[in-house]
Formats: structure tokens, sequence, C-alpha cells
């Protein structure tokens, strides 16, 4: 079941990595970093947000998602 996130901590947190924006993506359950190609998952309602614990997007999901999360 995915999680929900609380759209005020959204607008908090940064990418580790590029310190830039991130998207939620519900029916994944991860915050997207476009700028770093990365994907951190949502566990038990807490962001993993360590770069270890990312896994990185392939080109066609960096684009995809650049398309649907306009910055």
């Amino acid at each position: 079941m995915p999680e929900k996130i609380n759209p005020k901590l959204l607008e908090l947190l940064v990418c580790p990595v590029t310190h830039g924006r991130l998207a939620f993506d519900r029916e994944r359950d991860e915050l997207i970093s476009v700028s770093a190609k990365l994907a951190y998952p949502i566990k038990g309602g807490v962001p993993m947000m360590l770069e270890d614990e990312a896994h990185q997007l392939s080109d066609e999901e960096t684009e995809s998602y650049r398309h649907r999360y306009k910055p």
C-alpha cells in the first residue's frame, strides 16, 4: 500500500546529493531527484535519504519524471 507523505515535509526535503528539489512518486513510494537521477525509497512512512539507499534511474525513467514533475 502506498505511503502518504506530508506536503510540508516534501517542501523541506532536498536531494542529499544535489540539494535540489524532490518529487513524490506515490505509485512507487519513492522520492525522485531528477537532477541526480536517483530514487529514494520511503519505508514505513520514513524517507530513506541516504545515497546508498537510493537506486539509479535509467535515462528513460529520468526523462519520464522530468516531463511529469517540472520544477
